[in-house]
């Protein structure tokens, strides 16, 4: 499960009866989904054909489409990112900078772990810490960033209204043209 620590001080919130309440009070969406549906190699291979992907996908197709139904989302892809993906450093740096986006960024985590450090209704930012199951939805226009935990790796399911809501916007107070 997911844990919220706060950057400031250093507060963790753990556990589904503290963290939902405080990710409401932000307007995101914390689900989670079981992974134990998926056999190892899906779950575990990070060199993924385009077939294992629609896979994975159809796996939770479920719930997918329940969340695509409450929320608009329209479209979905799979990103992997670990020590065989090329660049790795390069796309880190650049998810690392701070960003929002016009539409939802929302994520299933598939396998590994990742962190999304968002800035709080209060100016505070927090980290929610994620792990193999937990689906998060970082609402609209909410400025974030993302980086890997210790494992560099993780394998998520995108979801979207459309892919170019998605795009980042680096300056605070800018909407996409």
């Amino acid at each position: 499960m997911a844990y919220i620590q706060f950057r400031d001080n250093g507060e963790k919130i753990e556990g589904t009866e503290d963290l939902l309440p405080f990710l409401n009070t932000q307007d995101v969406i914390y689900e989670k989904w079981g992974v134990e549906r998926l056999n190892g190699h899906l779950k575990e291979n990070y060199a993924l054909t385009d077939e294992e992907k629609a896979a994975i996908i159809n796996a939770f197709r479920e719930e997918i489409d329940e969340l695509s139904a409450r929320r608009g989302y329209q479209t979905e892809d799979i990103i992997v990112l670990s020590d065989q993906t090329p660049n790795l450093d390069a796309l880190l740096d650049k998810f690392k900078e701070e960003h929002h986006h016009t539409d939802d960024e929302v994520r299933f985590c598939v396998d590994g772990h990742g962190i999304f450090t968002l800035k709080s209704k209060d100016g505070r930012y927090f980290d929610v810490v994620m792990e193999p199951g937990d689906l998060i939805s970082v609402p609209a226009y909410t400025r974030h960033w993302f980086t890997l935990c210790d494992d560099r790796k993780i394998k998520c399911i995108r979801i979207f209204v459309t892919p170019a809501g998605w795009e980042a916007i680096y300056e605070e107070n800018t909407a996409a043209q």
